[in-house]
């Protein structure tokens, strides 16, 4: 299936996305393209844990999961901001389904690192087939990134790396990340693209840092022979349906590399 298109929604944006954000996607939807959204859910679950009075830490801009933050990192993302932006994606036209990864067994993982991180997960596998016959239908899924893992295990998946392994298992031709930031900035100035070689010496010089990390890192390895570029955009821009309208940082594979 050609025309699809991977959105993730970053979780400090779902509250501020604007009306006509709703309206661009519905219209990107009428123009014949297959639409799939990953969303986050940070800032929600920040709030949570602080109104349980739960301590949580970031490292290398991944926030270690614990068991009891894993129940609240899921009742937060499958629960209150899919419903959330289920419902408004619906409300703008757009038939829409609200779906955790360990539904169909749609991601599953293993932890990333146990020790470091905790129940954060490695996506091992993609039910990219459930996601086709929905989007054959017409039905818009979207994705709260929680995976299964073994034994029912739950994971934690960053929601960038989801959409990046989303995008690379059903040969979407587009991955735009919808964020609240220009896209990757250095020295104040918007860097319109930079190449997979690039980010790395950027993330070691820190020009890259923090939760920009793993989403130009997800960006990185969702890069393949159909997917030659990834765009990290502000969501709130007047014209997110034109190309040529869009302004953000492209990455792209370097000349040469495969």
């Amino acid at each position: 299936m050609k025309d699809i298109v991977v959105l993730k929604c970053g979780g400090s944006t779902i509250d501020t996305l604007s009306e006509q954000f709703f309206t661009n996607i519905a219209s990107l939807k009428k123009a014949g393209l297959n639409l799939i959204v990953v969303h986050g859910g940070g800032p929600a679950i920040k709030e949570m844990l602080t109104t349980l009075n739960v301590d949580t830490v970031f490292v290398d801009g991944l926030r270690k999961t614990t068991a009891p933050i894993m129940d609240v990192v899921e009742q937060v993302l499958a629960g209150k901001v899919n419903n959330a932006l289920t419902a408004k994606l619906n409300y703008a036209g757009i038939s829409s389904v609200g779906l955790s990864g360990s539904d169909a067994k749609l991601m599953t993982a293993k932890a990333k690192n146990f020790k470091r991180y905790g129940y954060v997960g490695e996506i091992t596998d993609v039910n990219a087939a459930f996601l086709l016959q929905l989007i054959g239908i017409g039905i818009t899924p979207v994705i709260a990134p929680i995976a299964i893992g073994e034994n029912g295990v739950r994971y934690n998946i960053n929601a960038d790396t989801a959409a990046g392994a989303v995008a690379k298992a059903i040969g979407a031709e587009k991955l735009i990340f919808v964020t609240d930031v220009p896209g990757v900035m250095q020295d104040d100035k918007l860097l319109d693209f930079i190449t997979d070689a690039d980010s790395e010496q950027l993330i070691a010089d820190g020009v890259i840092h923090g939760g920009m990390i793993p989403k130009v890192r997800a960006a990185v390895e969702s890069l393949h022979d159909n997917l030659p570029e990834v765009m990290i955009v502000d969501g709130n821009q007047p014209k997110l349906t034109q190309n040529t309208g869009l302004v953000g940082t492209v990455i792209k594979k370097s000349i040469g590399v495969v």
